[in-house]
């Protein structure tokens, strides 16, 4: 057998076992927030366990543009082995929530091109893309706010949240909840822009969880810190 017929074997094989697991039920749920496929994400972690890392295997099942088959390679591939303009083209294929996510939290976040992207998704036009880099500028905020102009941030933040798309809204309000919770000095304003522009104030919250109305996220996070022994 030849590499390339093993490859395709391999996928072959996987990608049956992901529609083995298919589940109307879990593909309704997954269809009103966005999603397209059916697969419990328990089983599917099970999977990338057991296949482990496989870089060359990543990207086969990425390049089959099937939502289930493109997360399990995101948890099997190696975020280092991708170059920017790789990773670039990735996120504009992406076209599910749940394969964007992933995609900026367990591959690009851990790539040395990181900061290069996140500088250029953060001014590009295109709404999920800019939504991209706005979840890398948070990651930041939180962990390596160093030369960062947090001032800056807020000021985009009040200017434009209040009209952006909704996935990117999503994104710079988690921003500003970060900016309030992680940094004192900019807290009161960035309670305040929340509580002006009202951005998710009415999102429909579980009994138990956070809401992500930024006032409420930020007071509910600096007090439990507060709480800490």
């Amino acid at each position: 057998m030849t590499q390339t017929t093993a490859a395709e074997t391999a996928v072959a094989e996987v990608m049956a076992e992901l529609a083995g697991l298919e589940d109307p039920k879990i593909r309704e749920v997954n269809e009103r927030h966005g999603d397209d496929h059916g697969v419990n994400l328990g089983k599917l972690r099970a999977i990338a366990k057991r296949l482990k890392t496989q870089q060359e295997l990543a990207r086969r099942l990425w390049a089959t543009g099937d939502t289930a088959a493109r997360l399990l390679a995101l948890l099997i591939c190696r975020p280092k082995a991708f170059e920017r303009d790789e990773l670039d083209g990735m996120l504009r294929e992406a076209r599910t929530p749940k394969v964007h996510d992933w995609l900026v939290n367990y591959v690009v976040k851990k790539n040395p091109h990181a900061e290069e992207l996140r500088l250029a998704w953060s001014a590009d036009p295109d709404p999920v893309a800019a939504s991209a880099g706005w979840a890398l500028t948070t990651e930041r905020v939180a962990k390596k706010p160093e030369n960062l102009d947090l001032t800056g941030l807020l000021d985009v933040i009040e200017t434009e949240m209040k009209n952006a798309p909704d996935r990117l809204q999503w994104a710079m309000n988690h921003c500003l909840a970060q900016i309030g919770i992680e940094h004192a000095e900019h807290r009161a304003r960035a309670i305040s822009i929340g509580e002006r522009l009202e951005v998710l104030k009415d999102y429909p919250t579980a009994p138990g969880c956070t809401s992500p109305f930024a006032p409420i996220w930020i007071d509910e996070m600096v007090g439990r810190r507060h709480q800490r022994p």
